[in-house]
């Protein structure tokens, strides 16, 4: 009897001890972590602010300057850059102006002067036939290096006066929808005459081509500052960039020669280039208009023709 009652007790006790086990109120702290809403926006400064960008890799100066409607110069000024080239993946950049700084290549609000017209006198300029392994892609990036090299690259621009004024195709003035202030007021027309023969298509055509002859007249398809003049990019062979305002830019390509130089303001319908067929497989003029540093439909800004 008193055998069998330990036996009992041992097991009551047993019993106790797993129930204790298994219903022990002590558990381990969980605690659910959620990222810091502050690093997050860190992380990329366009979602915190718009003012700034974060270099990613394969940027360049002259990219980043284009993407957002700027001059690479300016963002040297903006971000104190000692080497425009040197610039490293996950840098925060500045790319709009300061508080009360309009960016020293403003160009809206243009008032040019009356000009004369004068024939200039431009050499040809033979069709390069250099490695294309020595050209960029076409990037903000790319344009501030080129240009913190000297500009040019192999392009030697035709020596033509400043004043020249080209033989106005369809001068009329469009009225296309724009965002930013001022944009409303440029006044477009068509960069050069022919046959459209390449329409705009995001993703393939960042813009229209125009078939045309060797030597045949480029004009500016408004008043601007030219803000590039070279060859360095890859695609585009003798290229010119013209700054219309702080949100709009045009681009010509494929050009036989240049007639203009960087930093030089030119007038709606004037001369800036001779048609070719560089780095193309036709004599043609491939044309953009950007917005913001986003390719945009020329046919939206240009007169019916």
């Amino acid at each position: 009897m008193i055998k069998k009652s330990n036996i009992l007790l041992c097991s009551i006790t047993l019993a106790a001890l797993l129930s204790g086990c298994g219903t022990t109120g002590v558990q381990a702290p969980v605690v659910e972590r959620h990222p810091s809403s502050s690093s997050a926006a860190a992380s990329d400064p366009r979602d915190r602010d718009p003012a700034y960008y974060t270099v990613k890799r394969g940027d360049t100066l002259l990219r980043i300057a284009l993407e957002h409607g700027q001059n690479y110069r300016d963002l040297v000024v903006w971000n104190d850059l000692s080497n425009p080239n040197d610039i490293k993946v996950d840098q925060v950049l500045r790319v709009l102006p300061p508080t009360g700084d309009t960016g020293g290549a403003q160009t809206s609000a243009i008032v040019m002067p009356p000009v004369t017209e004068v024939k200039p006198a431009a050499p040809v300029v033979p069709k390069k036939s250099g490695p294309r392994g020595e050209k960029r892609a076409y990037s903000d990036a790319t344009l501030a290096e080129l240009r913190a090299d000297g500009g040019n690259g192999d392009v030697k621009p035709a020596p033509a006066p400043a004043a020249t004024v080209a033989a106005a195709p369809a001068a009329a003035a469009a009225a296309p929808a724009a965002s930013a202030p001022g944009d409303e007021k440029i006044s477009w027309m068509w960069p050069s005459e022919g046959k459209v023969i390449g329409t705009f298509d995001e993703g393939k055509n960042k813009g229209v081509d125009i078939a045309g002859k060797a030597g045949q007249q480029v004009v500016a398809a408004g008043a601007g500052k030219v803000m590039y003049a070279g060859s360095g990019i890859r695609g585009y062979g003798n290229l010119v960039i013209v700054k219309h305002s702080n949100s709009l830019l045009s681009a010509y390509a494929h050009n036989r020669s240049i007639l203009v130089k960087e930093g030089q303001n030119v007038n709606k319908g004037q001369a800036i280039a001779e048609m070719g067929d560089s780095d193309a497989d036709r004599v043609k003029l491939h044309f953009e208009i950007r917005q913001q540093g986003k390719p945009v439909d020329p046919s939206k800004f240009l007169p019916n023709r």
